[in-house]
């Protein structure tokens, strides 16, 4: 017999013999949960391909019908990956926010860390620094979870016996921040700074125009 981790959430009413309703609250609950989430999610990866990627970087003079043709075409293509995801997951739910935020820590929370706190950090290294942390981190994890989690592709089995130095797949993120934030620091020492109003702006983040020093009450 086996036992989906993931059904046990909305079995556990009816193992208490809860009214049906019940049941149905917890269902609609979660389901209301993951589409708001994908919404935000698909809106934002949309509008990074169309508009940050596409109209700021590979093509400034895109229409805005072909700006938006590309906002469709990329949210297609992430609902694919998505529904592709869904039925051959990597894990059960925990495991796959795990997956999902280690992710997110070793590409993009080094980026919005240096960005606020270092006026030094450039384009440059803020780039290849994210590149860095997340081949990283996404090598480690498909080593153990299976090349783009296609199932029966993994090069180790996921024991932690297998594991380097005992780290997880699942916490592996942590170790990819901290490869970005060098990549990072060590390509924008050796090029050039951030223009003069780049340096200001990070600065105006940190102490916002109008505001004083303290004062003691």
């Amino acid at each position: 017999m086996v036992v989906n981790n993931d059904i046990l959430v909305l079995a556990n009413p009816e193992i208490a013999n809860l009214p049906g309703w019940v049941i149905g609250l917890i269902a609609a609950g979660g389901l209301a949960a993951a589409l708001s989430t994908a919404a935000g999610l698909l809106l934002a990866i949309s509008s990074a391909v169309s508009h940050d990627l596409i109209k700021g970087r590979l093509n400034p003079n895109i229409s805005e019908k072909g700006e938006l043709m590309a906002a469709r075409i990329s949210m297609a293509v992430a609902i694919v990956v998505a529904t592709w995801l869904g039925a051959n997951p990597p894990g059960f739910a925990a495991q796959v926010v795990a997956l999902a935020f280690g992710i997110a820590a070793a590409s993009l929370f080094p980026a919005l860390m240096m960005g606020i706190f270092s006026k030094r950090v450039n384009n440059v290294g803020a780039t290849l620094g994210m590149l860095s942390g997340l081949i990283f981190t996404l090598v480690y994890i498909f080593i153990y979870k299976g090349w783009f989690f296609i199932p029966g592709t993994n090069n180790l089995a996921d024991t932690p016996e297998n594991w380097v130095l005992g780290i997880s797949p699942l916490s592996i993120g942590a170790i990819g921040a901290v490869v970005n934030f060098a990549v990072a620091f060590a390509v924008s020492k050796v090029t050039a700074e951030p223009p003069v109003e780049i340096q200001e702006l990070v600065e105006s983040v940190r102490y916002p125009r109008g505001a004083g020093s303290a004062q003691d009450h």
